[in-house]
């Protein structure tokens, strides 16, 4: 199996099976930092398929979630976070648009942006450069259905040792991203009534 880079067109056509070759691509089996990212991705992309099976009146492309959920992550490798097993220049906040352009550059242009989408519960333009945030200066906001539910579903887990499969509860979730500004829980109440909880 060939992962050629995609015209864009193509870019939303991919298997479990090629999303977890292209992770292990950029992360050797056996490191830690695989081992994190893998049990993360995997227990966001269960989460993200149910809340899609739980809307089908909305379209979700499950496929689509499923392996962009397993992909949302990838540019964490370029982020120094030594807890976690990586050993990178950038801070950890980054790993969505570094995420986006290590896909972009594999041709899965619609995986790139969930990358990038999917931090926090989306940030905008002015937030990055009222607060000087390590970013491009554009919007990162989920917008289809599709970005929204990746986005979503990775707020229920963390990267916590022996938590990394446990889903967080909505009430923590509300608490954590209050010190993000009164909007970010705001967002979250947002999809949960939009999606509906598990």
């Amino acid at each position: 199996m060939s992962l050629k880079p995609r015209t864009a067109q193509q870019s939303t056509m991919m298997t479990t099976s090629e999303a977890e070759k292209l992770l292990k691509k950029y992360y050797p089996e056996g490191s830690m930092a695989f081992g994190y990212l893998y049990e993360h991705s995997m227990a966001v992309a269960a989460h993200a398929v149910k809340i899609a099976e739980m809307n089908p009146e909305l379209g979700p492309d499950i496929e689509f979630i499923r392996s962009s959920a397993i992909l949302h992550d990838i540019g964490i490798f370029m982020t120094h976070n030594p807890d976690i097993g990586c050993y990178g220049e950038y801070p950890y906040l980054a790993h969505g648009y570094l995420g986006r352009e290590i896909l972009e550059k594999e041709g899965f242009l619609k995986h790139a942006l969930v990358c990038e989408r999917h931090v926090g519960v989306g940030i905008n333009k002015e937030e990055i450069i009222r607060n000087k945030l390590p970013l491009p200066p554009r919007d990162m906001i989920p917008l289809t259905v599709e970005e929204e539910i990746v986005c979503y579903a990775d707020k229920f887990y963390s990267k916590t040792p022996g938590k990394l499969s446990t889903p967080k509860a909505a009430d923590k979730i509300l608490k954590n991203l209050e010190k993000y500004g009164p909007d970010k829980p705001v967002v979250f109440r947002g999809f949960i009534e939009k999606y509906g909880t598990l």
